[in-house]
Parts: structure tokens; C-alpha cells; sequence
């Protein structure tokens, strides 16, 4: 529940600081929690992205520039200085799968060590395939294959299971992440996949129970992901972003990419209406001298009709929406089997894209954003600064990580002869 602007702040026990490094522009926030639990942002900032492209590390020099450069601002804006900070990760090829084990109990009564070992024997079932692992957290316990049971201590069973849902990337892009703030001098407390910070930000807890849909649009890259049972069941990485749609302004009008996504803001829709013909849009921003050249089908005082911008960002659109649409086919969420349809990140602000994908996609479709926090400043409060409010949400919430499950766990019972079964499903056609 957000507070009055008047209540006074409450006291930080805690500071969470995140990085989110995208395509477009890096950003930074602080987040305090105070001892009722209330979450406050007490500083954040954001700069043009230099050396990255689409979630790559391209020049590591640049790209460190920046993210000491966002996170000084973010200290000075918060009145607190951090060591350390949690990284959005949203290229990098991501990829998910659910892994289940199970163990036999014999009907009595499970306690706390069984739950310890089943989770500690998880560990050897993860399967990267060569791939850095970026989460392996238990999702619900199963007992003689019954799901959704939240925690199985004091119940009888024959077999106790687990789905641990993994998420994986690609090592060497996320090293580079990482070492892009340890030479800004920051430490990483951990590396969160994009998909789930947003989802922390922008879903309610209904929503990842019964089933949502979330589309991420990043300037390069767009994450598809699908959530129930209260976890990321499946994600799907597409290399096409908000920026395609400035490209294909720039080329189809033959004019510059910064004219482009001036106008893409300004006067871009998802929604055609019948007085766009009529309305004619300068191509030169204030105070931008003109140079003599003429967007292709612009007057002479280098105005175009809004009709022209908006078939290009349909016509652009209609193309990332069908590769959307593949992917969330792919994950068994859709038609009777779809639901609603979150859609966040920087490319979710352009007007009327909700209204245009929605019928695209035929599902409910709405537009999601970071909670009402106190301390949020309006320029933050919009989809494309979910996934870093998430970051630190997710860090305060700190779910649980079966490899934190150190080697020095020794169970006191003796498991003998018990057959691990470990099977990677395919979770999504199970919920929907």
C-alpha cells in the first residue's frame, strides 16, 4: 500500500542497489527497506547505453564508463553511496527448463532434513548442456506426484518431489556483464534474467499463480516469457526490438535514426485514425535547423502526413507481433489455452501498441509498470524502468537458490538404495 507524500520515511534497514544495462540506455536505482518492510527508492538515474548491443557487452571500456556514470548520479540523487549491485541480464541467449526429483519417503512424516535432502540431490540434476546457470530455484514440491503443495513439513507421503525451474545463459556474454561493473568498482551481488525482475515488478502474485503471459520490449531484444504456479515456467529470447521500428521510420522516410525516434515518441501510434491523413507532422525537432533535405512524401516545409508514420510502425509492428506470437505458441500459451498478456519494457511505451496486440495476438493484452513505490519519480514510474525497479524487489524478496545448499549439507538419515528420478518436462503443457 503506497503511503501519503507526508508520512515520514520509515527506518532503512536495508539498501538494494541494481544496474539494468540495456541496448538503449543504462539505469541505476537504490531501493531501501524500511523495518515495517515498506519498499522506498531512495535515488535513481538512467543515461544513453554505450557499448552494448542487444544485451551484448561491445566495448567494455564504454560500457563500464556508463555504468559508473548512472550509478554516481543514482548515490547522489539517494544521499547513500553502495558497493555492490544486483545486473539485469536480458540477452545473452536465455533459456529455461524445469527439472524434477524425487525421493522416496516410505509414508511417514517429512521433516525440514528430508526437504534439505531432496534439494541438496537437485543439485546434481541440473543439466546446463555447457551453459552458466543464472537461477535454480524450487518451485513447488509434489508429494506422490500430487503438485502444487508450498511446503511439504509435517505431511506424510510415499514420495516427496520438486520442480526446480532453471534458468540458463550463455557464459561468456554474462562474464562480460559481470565485469563490466567490477571495473566500474562495483561488486555483483547476482545476476537476475530479465523476465524474472520484470515479473516481480509488473505482475500481482494472482497472475504468476494462474497464469500470464509477459512481453518484454527492449530496444534489441524482446523476452517472452510465460509464468504460473508462481514461477517462470518458459522464455523465449527474440533478437527484434523497439529500435527496428526507428530504423524502419529512418529508411522508409529516408531521413536520420535521432529524426526517426524523435517522431516514433512524438507522433507514433500502434493506432491508425481516419484524421492522420489530414495531420501533418514536422520531421525537423525544435530548434533543428533545416538542412535542405526533404523526408521522401514531405512537403516543402518538411512535413509529412501522419498516415505515412503510422503504416510504418503498424507495418513493423504486424512483423515483431507475429514472432511474438510464435513464441508464446511455442510455450503452449495460446488460443483457448492463452490468458492475459503483460506487456513492459521501453518498447511498450509507444501509443496504442496494447490496443494493436491485443487484436493481433486475439488475448487480453495490458501495459505493465514498476509498483507505486514511494519515492518513485514519474520518469520512472513507466514499463520501461520495470525490470530495475524488479532487480531490486527481487533482491529483497531473496527466493530461495538451490545451490546455496552448500557441500557441507551431510543428511542425518540414510537414504539407501533410493532411485533419483530426474525427468525435464515440458511444465508448460501441464498448466495450460
Amino acid at each position: 500500500m503506497a503511503s501519503s507524500p507526508h508520512t515520514p520515511l520509515p527506518r532503512i534497514a536495508r539498501v538494494y542497489a541494481a544496474v539494468n544495462i540495456g541496448s538503449f540506455r543504462v539505469s541505476a536505482m537504490i531501493m531501501g527497506q524500511g523495518e515495517d518492510g515498506e519498499m522506498v527508492v531512495l535515488g535513481s538515474s538512467h543515461r544513453k547505453a554505450e557499448g552494448i548491443k542487444r544485451g551484448y557487452v561491445t566495448d567494455m571500456t564504454a560500457a563500464s564508463h556508463a555504468i559508473r556514470a548512472v550509478v554516481e548520479k543514482a548515490e547522489a540523487s539517494a544521499n547513500t553511496s553502495v558497493s555492490g549491485v544486483w545486473i539485469g541480464c536480458a540477452g545473452a541467449g536465455l533459456a529455461s527448463k524445469i527439472a524434477s526429483v524425487e525421493i522416496a519417503i516410505g509414508g511417514r512424516r517429512i521433516d525440514e532434513d528430508d526437504v534439505e535432502h531432496l534439494l541438496f540431490a537437485a543439485r546434481d540434476h541440473i543439466q546446463p548442456d555447457g551453459r552458466m546457470v543464472l537461477h535454480a530455484q524450487p518451485a513447488h514440491y509434489t508429494l506422490d506426484g500430487a503438485h502444487g503443495i508450498a511446503n511439504p513439513v509435517g505431511l506424510h507421503a510415499e514420495a516427496l518431489g520438486v520442480d526446480i525451474h532453471v534458468t540458463l545463459a550463455e557464459g561468456a556474454p554474462v562474464r562480460n556483464l559481470i565485469e563490466a561493473v567490477q571495473n566500474a568498482h562495483l561488486d555483483v551481488e547476482g545476476v537476475v534474467a530479465s523476465p524474472l525482475a520484470a515479473a516481480y515488478a509488473c505482475l500481482s502474485h494472482e497472475e504468476r499463480d494462474l497464469g500470464v503471459a509477459l512481453v518484454e520490449i527492449g530496444a534489441q531484444v524482446t523476452n517472452v516469457s510465460v509464468h504460473a504456479g508462481g514461477m517462470l515456467l518458459g522464455l523465449r529470447s527474440i533478437p527484434v526490438g523497439s529500435n527496428d521500428i526507428t530504423d524502419a521510420i529512418a529508411s522508409s522516410l529516408g531521413i536520420r535514426r535521432g529524426q526517426a525516434e524523435r517522431l516514433k515518441c512524438v507522433a507514433g501510434s500502434a493506432i491508425a485514425t481516419p484524421s492522420d491523413h489530414r495531420e501533418m507532422i514536422p520531421v525537423n525537432g525544435p530548434g533543428e535547423e533545416p538542412d535542405g533535405r526533404l523526408a521522401r512524401g514531405a512537403d516543402e516545409q518538411n512535413r509529412i502526413p501522419r498516415a505515412e508514420l503510422v503504416s510504418v510502425v503498424t507495418d513493423r509492428l504486424g512483423t515483431m507481433t507475429t514472432e511474438i506470437s510464435k513464441g508464446l505458441k511455442g510455450m503452449g500459451f495460446s488460443g483457448a489455452n492463452g490468458g492475459q498478456v503483460v506487456l513492459t519494457g521501453g518498447g511498450a511505451e509507444l501509443h496504442g501498441i496494447a490496443e494493436f496486440m491485443q487484436g493481433a495476438l486475439g488475448l487480453p493484452v495490458r501495459r505493465g509498470r514498476p509498483p507505486a513505490l514511494r519515492g518513485l519519480p514519474e520518469a520512472h514510474a513507466t514499463p520501461g524502468f520495470a525490470a530495475l525497479a524488479g532487480l531490486c524487489l527481487y533482491a529483497a524478496d531473496e527466493p530461495a537458490d538451490i545451490r546455496s545448499i552448500g557441500p557441507s549439507y551431510q543428511p542425518t538419515k540414510r537414504y539407501s538404495g533410493i532411485g533419483l528420478v530426474n525427468r525435464v518436462v515440458q511444465a508448460v503443457r501441464e498448466y495450460f
